[in-house]
């Protein structure tokens, strides 16, 4: 037991420190570029949370289990919107730039429309299905390049602030990439060796499951938040957050669908309709309403905004414990 605490420990430091050194590199990239900290975290800084999750759901995938991609993807979203972005937010409100903001927000839920009426209508995830989706992640990316070099050009030089001197492109990109591998092994200590003290500490494997592997997948996102927030880049935290959201949807979706198509489980139902359509994805579609409606209408996220979504999060818990 006294390794397993020690790991644990290792697990919690690797995932400060990867996230330090991650935020630095995407924030000093985003400033040498002059690209708003929204567009840099919806694009690189999510692709490098959201690869773990990628790599599980292509691995359960290939192994036939496509449907696991399903209940991770949409667990995951109202996780990190409910969760992480809610408690940035709660912490912190910040501005927000509404035109960097439009592009991601609009993909989410156009994606979003696809993936329910798929759900709620086919009740099937095809192969077709899967080809789709990948096609919203490359038309996702193809417009947040183009946005990108357009921000670039409009953007005045201005000048480096104390924490780029110098700006390095090769170092920040290395600092980018080794912290997004810290954080991943960082993680992965910590989910495998906190499970093994909680079991060990009597927590039934329903509240382990519910807690430590729904939180576990998202603790890239929630490490990268609390570090941006911390370092004072709240935009960078809240583009990571959509940025995760859109990747889970489209790509760890469409990645698993492709290899393995899957019918919509319905191992449980409440007055005879399939407990995931009446609760599951009506609050994904909530959470994230609620998030970037407001922030896109008036420019900024308030306090309550994230004192309601964690309200909505616990609630949500709740119900997954007894129904599930």
């Amino acid at each position: 037991m006294a390794i397993t605490i020690i790991l644990f420990i290792v697990g919690l430091l690797l995932l400060i420190k990867g996230g330090d050194w991650f935020v630095d590199g995407a924030a000093c990239i985003a400033k040498r570029f002059h690209i708003p900290d929204v567009l840099i975290g919806a694009t690189v800084v999510s692709i490098g949370t959201t690869l773990p999750e990628v790599m599980v759901s292509a691995s359960s995938a290939f192994s036939g289990h496509g449907e696991i991609a399903y209940g991770n993807a949409i667990g995951s979203i109202i996780c990190n919107t409910a969760l992480v972005a809610a408690v940035t937010i709660a912490a912190r409100p910040s501005k927000i730039d509404r035109g960097a903001l439009k592009l991601p927000v609009a993909v989410f839920f156009v994606a979003a429309a696809f993936y329910t009426v798929v759900a709620y209508c086919m009740g099937e995830f095809t192969r077709l299905v899967g080809l789709i989706l990948l096609g919203f992640f490359a038309v996702y990316m193809v417009l947040s390049a183009r946005q990108a070099m357009e921000s670039q050009k409009s953007t005045v030089e201005s000048p480096e602030g104390e924490d780029c001197e110098g700006n390095n492109f090769a170092k920040n990109l290395a600092m980018l990439l080794v912290g997004a591998g810290v954080i991943a092994v960082g993680a992965d200590l910590l989910v495998a060796n906190g499970t093994i003290i909680a079991e060990a500490m009597g927590v039934p494997k329903s509240v382990i499951a519910l807690t430590f592997m729904a939180i576990g997948t998202s603790l890239p996102e929630l490490v990268t938040a609390i570090t941006a927030l911390v370092k004072g880049h709240g935009a960078l935290s809240l583009g990571n957050v959509i940025g995760a959201n859109i990747l889970n949807l489209v790509l760890v979706s469409g990645v698993s669908t492709f290899v393995s198509p899957f019918r919509v489980p319905n191992n449980t139902q409440v007055a005879g309709i399939n407990f995931s359509l009446l609760v599951d994805i009506p609050v994904m579609l909530f959470v994230m309403a609620f998030l970037t409606l407001p922030a896109l209408k008036k420019g900024r996220l308030s306090r309550a905004q994230g004192i309601i979504l964690l309200a909505v999060y616990a609630s949500f818990c709740a119900v997954q414990f007894v129904f599930c």
